[in-house]
Formats: C-alpha cells, structure tokens, sequence
C-alpha cells in the first residue's frame, strides 16, 4: 500500500477540532470528581492532516533529491492534479509554500518543519511496530496515529526507541531535540 496514499474515504473537506463537552449536571465535589474522571473527545480534523501530508509528501520529494512538481506530489498522493493546485495555493496563503502557478513549489522553513515531524513521526512508528511491537508494519494505522503526535509523545518514543537512526525500510529518521541531549 501507498503510504501516502489518503483513503478516499476520507473527505476533503474541513473537520474542525472540537471538544465534546458534557452535558450532564452534578453538583459541588462530586462534580468536580467527575469531571477530573472523565475523557475529552475529538472529532477529526481532516483540514489539518491533508495539510501535514502534502507537507510530508513534499518533504519526502525533496528528500529523496528531487524538484517537487505538481505531477510528483498527485502520484505521491494519488490524487487528481487539480487537487493539489487547489491545496498548493492554500499553503502557499498560509506561507508553507512558495507557490505561483507554472512555477516549482518550494517547501518554507515553516512547512519543511511540519513536513518533518510528520516524516519523523511515520518512521518511529514503523520501528516501534516492527521491533518493539514485533507487529507488521501497518502503514495506514501509522498515517493514522501520526497526526496526534506532539513533540513530547515523540521524543519519548524515540527515547523508548534509543533513538533509531533509520526506519525499517532503510530511510533517515530525522532528529530531535531527544537525540541531541542523548548523544
């Protein structure tokens, strides 16, 4: 499977981020009991990770030495060409590209550190499934989880790790600010 591949099940248009507050009213210590007790729910947000994957997909063009085009990111992506002018213009309005059309698409310093991350956070789930997990690698669960990472989750799975160098495909894991006090 590709593992840039966004399921078409998956729509294109925007999921905010809300929290799911409760509606249930209790009073005084019991309240506040309940509600340390109780989960917060999200609802996706779609908008965000078609952001961070165009932005891992162009940093994966551009890791591996080549021009991104709007023709290499489609079959990256496998997506319509049209789609990806539409995304790239957006990135551009909120400068994590430098985009004008007819032109090469160059990532911002901004956008190579989204980019990053979410390369960063693909590629020690692949080694946590394999090696830790002994689990065969699920890409689709990987994209899946990847998303939800923050920098704190990260590192420590990279420490848990002792901070792998390289994916089990063989590709760089980049660094993070884990692996330069670690070294």
């Amino acid at each position: 499977m590709n593992p840039w591949h966004i399921p078409r099940s998956v729509s294109l248009k925007a999921i905010y981020t809300k929290k799911v507050a409760s509606t249930r009213r209790t009073s005084g210590v019991k309240n506040e009991r309940r509600k340390q007790d109780e989960e917060e729910l999200y609802i996706g947000t779609a908008e965000s990770e078609h952001i961070e994957m165009y932005l891992k997909a162009l940093w994966y063009i551009v890791e591996k030495g080549e021009e991104p085009k709007i023709s290499s990111i489609a079959k990256l992506l496998n997506i319509r060409q049209p789609s990806v002018v539409e995304m790239l213009r957006k990135l551009n309005e909120a400068n994590l590209v430098e985009y004008e059309r007819g032109s090469i698409v160059r990532i911002t310093s901004q956008g190579n550190n989204i980019g990053r991350q979410m390369i960063r956070n693909t590629r020690l789930l692949e080694v946590m499934m394999k090696y830790a997990l002994k689990i065969d690698i699920d890409e689709e669960m990987a994209c899946g989880i990847e998303h939800h990472m923050n920098n704190e989750f990260t590192d420590a799975l990279c420490t848990l790790l002792k901070h792998p160098r390289k994916c089990p495909h063989g590709h760089n894991i980049p660094a993070g600010k884990c692996c330069n006090r670690s070294s």
